[in-house]
């Protein structure tokens, strides 16, 4: 997890992604999109939909193994983020596998 932590921070700081289930899902439907990253324990019952909907459209789907309280922290925002959306991987490798 911390792998992927400093990753996603990195992607956050220097790159460009979209947080929330509704911006995610935009970046998602416009093509913009290359990652999504869920997080795995999380209250919402849209998360499966948004796993479908990133799985046809060809997107990689990355779990974040954490609540969503632990990715907004990650993510550095005093909220909650149950899902983002990795548009610009800046200079983090959060996409090279």
């Amino acid at each position: 997890m911390a792998d992927l932590s400093n990753d996603i921070r990195l992607a956050i700081d220097s790159g460009k992604v979209a947080l929330g289930v509704n911006n995610a899902s935009k970046s998602i439907l416009s093509k913009s999109s290359k990652l999504i990253v869920i997080a795995s324990k999380n209250k919402s019952g849209r998360m499966g939909d948004m796993m479908h909907i990133a799985k046809l459209s060809g997107v990689k789907v990355e779990v974040f193994e954490g609540t969503s309280m632990d990715l907004g922290v990650v993510c550095g925002k005093p909220y909650s983020v149950s899902v983002l959306s990795v548009i610009e991987p800046g200079n983090s490798n959060i996409l090279k596998d």
